[in-house]
């Protein structure tokens, strides 16, 4: 059992130590803080290290990255649903009727309009892309190909998208700044930056 062990750490060592820089720089163009880049690959090397065997992986940095992102990806859905839990959680507990009230609709179709018009308001390709790839849930290297770009770009648009589509959503102008194109306020009107 050590034999294999050892292996597996030297694969490691020669496989995926060398990338940790890349993926630190990665996630702090992202908008990661320090601390929380040191958790995310953290994380990422927990879940390599859980791995029975690596032989089944062929490109060591492109699998650091994708269970980086797995782990990204995770945290981002746990901290949606943990501050939507704490929000409403009391609502939640004076309901007698499980079936939304109208208000509740109401709302819900304002949010979802809220949310195409973010999306239809991203720059073309990176809509484009961010469609290709939550919506119809094609593969980085899928979209890579029908469009002739590389999975790079398909990546960083994919991030740029999710980036932009948060931090309206959210009221962060950092993001639309750095993108130089107006995004939907609240009220899915479009507002512009004063320069």
């Amino acid at each position: 059992m050590a034999e294999p062990r050892a292996k597996f750490v030297a694969w490691v060592g020669a496989q995926i130590l060398p990338h940790e820089g890349d993926v630190r720089r990665w996630l702090s163009r992202a908008g990661w803080s320090r601390d929380e880049i040191d958790d995310i690959v953290q994380d990422a090397y927990c879940r390599i290290a859980a791995l029975a065997s690596v032989d089944h992986i062929q490109n060591g940095r492109a699998y650091l990255f994708q269970t980086t992102r797995s782990v990204v990806t995770d945290r981002l859905r746990q901290a949606r649903v943990v501050s939507l839990a704490h929000t409403t959680e009391l609502a939640l507990m004076d309901v007698l009727d499980h079936a939304p009230s109208a208000e509740r609709v109401v709302a819900g179709r304002l949010e979802l309009r809220r949310v195409q018009a973010v999306i239809q308001a991203l720059p073309d390709r990176c809509r484009t892309i961010f469609m290709m790839r939550r919506v119809e849930g094609l593969s980085q290297r899928e979209i890579a190909q029908r469009l002739g770009v590389t999975e790079n770009v398909v990546e960083a648009q994919a991030a740029r998208g999710l980036r932009l589509i948060l931090s309206a959503l959210t009221g962060d102008d950092g993001a639309e700044e750095a993108a130089g194109r107006p995004q939907p306020d609240v009220r899915g009107s479009t507002r512009k930056r004063d320069r």
